[in-house]
């Protein structure tokens, strides 16, 4: 039978780099291994897919293939095709790990403290809070570093002793048959889970546990002039961490409610004011309603529906400095219903017009 292209094996055309050909050998070799893929002819694939990866992986060897083809690799695998001369064999073990939960000894978990991971809530607010800050109190339940052996476990260092089992590593070695042979892999050594450690006489306050488990309130300080899907840290907050470790963080992501009259835009802010036709026409003055409480405008005579006037330094104060403006639109409202009095003075004023209406010119305009 034929050999297929190499780089038809690994899904790649010729010229692919080195990082592409490692990630396709890498997809593949997990999808078609015969440990984890029991359909027929997986066990043949992966051979095919390993021969072309040990070519094509190898500089010398590829340079060979690109020029003469599978001619110019005749003797390059020694006891016959599909054999593993130890070319990409790091990678091979790491594939091996992902099935047999472990690695190369080179990849050992490490028994040093680590920090614990991070925590995520959201805390909603109103619009106001959000513009000028406020303290909250909440309510946590979090692990933390028992003050009396600090995180350790043990009643004093003297009890602390490195595991007989793993001989302090943290891992133990096992053995793991295949059909291509015998594979040494690592995992978590059960007597000291991963630790390297074990403590003769236990911490009498948290039990040999490292940490306690409290139920805490924190004030949290909201700056002024934040803004929806922004962040608080609360240092030391999170998950708690392993072997010693400290806690991970807290990140409380804000949600701030709308307000019926202002929107934010950025560190601005917006209203919309409505005024009558008369008021627009003859012009007024008005009091505006700002978050920092009313501002006097003035609208001049003639102001059309939509017009937006700039009220400087009423916006939101930006937490690193600077401060917004707000911004006034006018809306016209025309009235739906008229007293008698009302109807009869637009129809005298109808009738005694001394210049054209707006429609009067946008008709005259289509007969130029």
């Amino acid at each position: 039978m034929e050999k297929r292209d190499y780089y038809e094996v690994l899904g790649l055309s010729k010229g692919a780099s080195e990082a592409e050909i490692k990630k396709a050998y890498r997809s593949l070799a997990k999808k078609y291994h015969p440990d984890v893929n029991k359909e027929a002819g997986a066990e043949e694939k992966f051979k095919e897919i390993n021969e072309a990866y040990e070519v094509l992986s190898d500089p010398q060897k590829k340079a060979n293939y690109d020029q003469f083809g599978h001619a110019g690799m005749d003797g390059a695998f020694g006891g016959g095709a599909g054999g593993f001369s130890g070319a990409g064999f790091d990678d091979f073990s790491d594939i091996f790990g992902s099935f047999f939960g472990g690695g190369t000894s080179s990849r050992r978990q490490s028994t040093g403290p680590r920090k614990g991971n991070d925590r995520f809530m959201q805390m909603r607010i109103d619009f106001m809070d959000a513009v000028f800050g406020k303290s909250e109190e909440i309510t946590l339940e979090v692990d933390e570093q028992c003050s009396e052996c600090l995180g350790s476990g043990a009643r004093s260092k003297d009890d602390i002793q490195s595991c007989s089992r793993c001989n302090g590593t943290g891992q133990i070695q096992q053995q793991s048959r295949t059909p291509f042979g015998v594979f040494m892999t690592n995992s978590i050594c059960p007597e000291c889970n991963g630790t390297g450690k074990q403590i003769k006489n236990k911490c009498p306050k948290c039990h040999g546990r490292g940490y306690e488990h409290k139920r805490v309130k924190l004030e949290i300080k909201i700056p002024a002039g934040i803004q929806s899907g922004q962040q608080i840290r609360v240092a030391n907050k999170g998950e708690r961490g392993t072997n010693g470790g400290p806690n991970g963080d807290l990140y409380i992501e804000i949600n701030v409610n709308r307000h019926p009259n202002f929107v934010r835009d950025g560190n601005d802010i917006r209203i919309s004011v409505p005024i009558s036709a008369v008021d627009a026409t003859l012009g007024c003055t008005v009091d505006v309603p700002t978050v920092y409480g009313d501002v006097e405008l003035t609208i001049p005579a003639g102001t059309q529906h939509g017009t937006q006037f700039r009220l400087r330094g009423k916006g939101v104060k930006a937490p690193r400095g600077g401060q917004g403006d707000q911004y006034v639109e006018v809306k016209v409202e025309i009235p739906t219903k008229l007293s008698r009095e009302e109807k009869e003075y637009y129809e005298k004023l109808k009738n005694s017009k001394t210049s054209e209406s707006p429609f009067d010119k946008f008709k005259k305009a289509f007969k130029k």
